[in-house]
């Protein structure tokens, strides 16, 4: 299912996408400087001399985490490091799939199609590029500590329920929200059938919220601090743009689903579950509704609920929610509700399987049909591209004394500032200081300096540079047109006493900022 980056670790990525050199970059940095420097984790190396840049978009503190062990093994490769997490980020979810399900039906057969059916649904694989949005294993592994916790509510019970919480909320900012709704509605649906009384119950449920308060707060306080500072926050407007559609839930891009995608037109999001999940779930839904109706409310309910939600504004309860719960104001993308959804399908299909599974090895060939079945729905392409080969003046720029850098050509609004994600990749060879960046936010002096730094060399750059402290210029003559590069060079003759070559090639000129022009 992740073939070919399974066999390829170190030399692919999404590095043909912002978004996924974004994620590169950013799970390199976190695994890095968790080691070399983690009390300034958040000062990551863009937007110069701007601090917290870390926070201006998702940290992904928990796939830095995951990666740290390759980070290093390897030498510092953020290709293997953003790879390794990506994997472990897949069987992670499967994992904590297989073992909810199994506690919730005592059936190991059931369990791995459920697995399977939610680790690999097709919305995931949509989101390749984004490493937040693979990190879904918090949602299975918080369910499952939260179902322990309700059948035997015990202190360390709550702290596991607070722990698998905070490791999602840390993993990705839009599951941890999501999760929070989850678990919130679970007590509720537990609490009115029986133990509201319980004082055990109430007891972890406590501690559980006070240890994922306790352990996320150091990561959220950054983002709390760059909206007291500058407003930063999601209009519901921004919600209507990235909310799904009927066509979203019959998007997917596996290979059996091919064929639906030339009537649908155009889609805003994939959040086609599969024909199995579909349907299974359905029949879970009518096998358990006697059995268990505890497990049909809260998983049945999470469904339509967050089915519900993710259609955004129009549909109501969405506006409901950004009006009641005030980390909505961080959110922008309702469609992405949908991977609740997946993610209930999969649990009711696990609970209709172990009715339907004969207890026996027939039950046990047919379950292994199932899952094959699964598996085959839900193949698809894993886009991915070769690293691309960096220039030898990064390697002199590495060996460096440590100083501010820009890279040029200094990409502005009209030709894309997600450009400059090119640079953040390459800068994992180096780590200095960018003058460069690109994130969620963008600071307003950046969008207002871009359009002086575009012209770099030139009087104006040099003394917007002169007050950042930059020290090194690397221009990457090739990415110019024929007429641009003329006058680029042009004007690194006129300053050519206040840049000293460091490497000179026909594609890229690294230079040292040896004086400012008066």
């Amino acid at each position: 299912m992740t073939y070919p980056v399974i066999a390829r670790i170190g030399r692919v990525g999404r590095s043909d996408t912002a978004d996924g050199r974004l994620s590169i970059w950013n799970v390199a940095w976190v695994a890095r400087t968790l080691v070399v420097d983690p009390v300034h984790l958040f000062d990551a190396n863009i937007f110069f001399p701007h601090r917290g840049t870390l926070a201006y978009s998702e940290n992904n503190f928990g796939a830095g985490v995951l990666a740290l062990p390759a980070y290093w093994a390897t030498g510092g490769n953020p290709y293997a490091a953003l790879n390794v997490a990506l994997l472990l980020a897949f069987s992670l979810s499967f994992v904590g799939t297989y073992y909810l399900v199994r506690h919730l039906t005592d059936d190991r057969r059931a369990a791995v199609v459920s697995a399977i059916l939610f680790a690999f649904c097709p919305h995931v694989f949509a989101h390749t590029a984004h490493i937040q949005l693979l990190m879904t294993a918090g949602l299975p592994f918080s369910m499952l500590a939260f179902h322990r916790l309700a059948d035997r509510p015990t202190a360390s019970r709550g702290a596991q329920l607070g722990l698998a919480m905070a490791a999602q909320a840390a993993s990705c900012g839009y599951y941890g929200v999501f999760l929070l709704l989850i678990v919130g509605f679970a007590v509720i649906v537990v609490a009115v059938s029986g133990p509201w009384r319980r004082w055990a119950y109430w007891r972890a449920i406590a501690i559980g919220a006070v240890v994922a308060v306790l352990l996320v707060a150091p990561l959220f306080w950054p983002y709390l601090a760059l909206q007291r500072d500058t407003g930063f926050g999601r209009g519901i407007d921004d919600a209507r743009r990235y909310s799904a559609d009927w066509r979203s839930y019959l998007a997917s891009s596996a290979y059996a689903h091919s064929w639906m995608l030339k009537s649908l037109g155009r889609w805003n999001e994939v959040l086609f579950p599969g024909v199995l999940a579909t349907g299974l779930g359905a029949a879970g839904v009518w096998l358990i509704r006697r059995r268990r109706s505890d497990l049909l409310v809260i998983y049945g309910g999470l469904t339509a609920l967050a089915f519900w939600t993710s259609f955004g504004p129009k549909a109501g309860l969405y506006t409901a929610l950004y009006d009641v719960v005030p980390l909505f104001t961080w959110l922008r993308a309702p469609s992405r509700f949908g991977l609740v959804v997946a993610f209930g399908l999969s649990v009711l299909s696990g609970l209709g399987l172990a009715v339907l599974l004969p207890k026996n090895r027939r039950g046990s060939i047919l379950a292994l049909v199932i899952a094959a079945v699964a598996v085959a729905e839900l193949a698809q392409p894993f886009p991915v591209v070769s690293a691309p080969a960096l220039s030898p003046a990064y390697n002199i720029l590495a060996s460096m004394p440590r100083g501010p850098v820009i890279e040029m050509p200094f990409f502005f609004p009209e030709v894309g500032l997600f450009q400059h994600t090119i640079y953040m990749l390459s800068s994992t060879s180096h780590w200095m200081p960018l003058v460069n960046g690109y994130s969620d936010y963008i600071p307003p002096d950046f969008r207002v300096h871009v359009e002086t730094l575009k012209f770099f060399p030139s009087r104006d750059a040099f003394k917007l540079l002169q007050i950042d402290g930059a020290r090194y210029a690397v221009l990457h003559m090739y990415r110019y047109n024929a007429a641009n590069r003329a006058d680029v060079v042009g004007r690194l003759k006129e300053f050519e006493h206040y840049l000293r070559p460091l490497y000179v090639d026909d594609e890229t000129r690294l230079y040292e900022i040896i004086g400012f022009p008066p």
